[in-house]
């Protein structure tokens, strides 16, 4: 955990992801990321010295019409002593049994996204933290690229106008090695997923084909991150004005 703990530490410090007086919702959908982002808010703000609140939500999709058992994570917040909110939803009915979606993912991520969003709201948050890991980041870029032709990721820091509210992604900088053995060293309890297209997307295909590269020419994933970087991709540049950032990011939408 402490490798996560210092690519925390380095991704707020670098994109302003969390100040004084913050009440941060961390979605947790149950996975290894989610979880092992919690895990490291909640150390993290033990030695920050940033005073901030974490509300662990999250948004069940409830798919094929059952409710998923989240005991599990209850029972970590009740350790880390911070409060959990479960909202049941009809995403997973609307899109797989009304819409019948044959490329479901888009349009599930989108619906829960916007539940993430109410809920937050609901209990008084200004921050959403999202657990995105460094791959996710770079498989996104990759995806926007050969898929729809466009150079652009998802930001480490997004405020939306509509809903008053900021998104951020404090694992960004972690790879997904760094958060698999963190999850384990840590012996996080992980909510398998119940969707039916689980491992069958796109995203799934895109992971496994830079896998594919990163195990013939070591380094292919980081040296990707880093053309980001150098490029300022859609935020991701290590800015140093701290100020221009913060305009720059106040004026996205959602």
């Amino acid at each position: 955990m402490q490798k996560i703990l210092g690519c925390i530490r380095k991704a707020v410090q670098l994109y302003d992801l969390i100040e004084n007086g913050d009440h941060i919702a961390v979605a947790v959908s149950g996975g290894k990321d989610s979880l092992v982002m919690l895990q490291g808010l909640a150390e993290f703000k033990r030695f920050a010295g940033i005073d901030y609140h974490l509300h662990a939500i999250t948004a069940d999709p409830c798919f094929n019409g059952i409710k998923s058992d989240y005991s599990a994570v209850k029972k970590m917040c009740d350790r880390l002593e911070i409060p959990y909110t479960v909202e049941t939803t009809d995403i997973a009915r609307i899109v797989f049994d009304i819409r019948k979606e044959k490329n479901p993912c888009s349009l599930c991520a989108k619906m829960r996204r916007g539940a993430l969003h109410e809920l937050s709201k609901s209990l008084g948050c200004n921050k959403l933290a999202l657990g995105h890991n460094n791959d996710d980041v770079v498989e996104t870029f990759i995806m926007n690229l050969f898929r729809e032709g466009r150079i652009a990721c998802f930001a480490p820091k997004s405020y939306l106008t509509r809903r008053d509210l900021t998104v951020i992604r404090p694992l960004c900088l972690a790879s997904e090695a760094q958060v698999r053995a963190a999850a384990k060293h840590a012996d996080l309890e992980v909510v398998k997923s119940k969707c039916p297209a689980d491992t069958h997307t796109k995203r799934q295909e895109t992971k496994e084909w830079l896998y594919s590269r990163e195990k013939e020419d070591k380094g292919f994933i980081i040296r990707l991150f880093g053309a980001m970087h150098r490029a300022d991709i859609n935020g991701w540049g290590f800015p140093e004005d701290k100020a221009e950032t913060k305009k720059r990011y106040d004026n996205l939408e959602d």
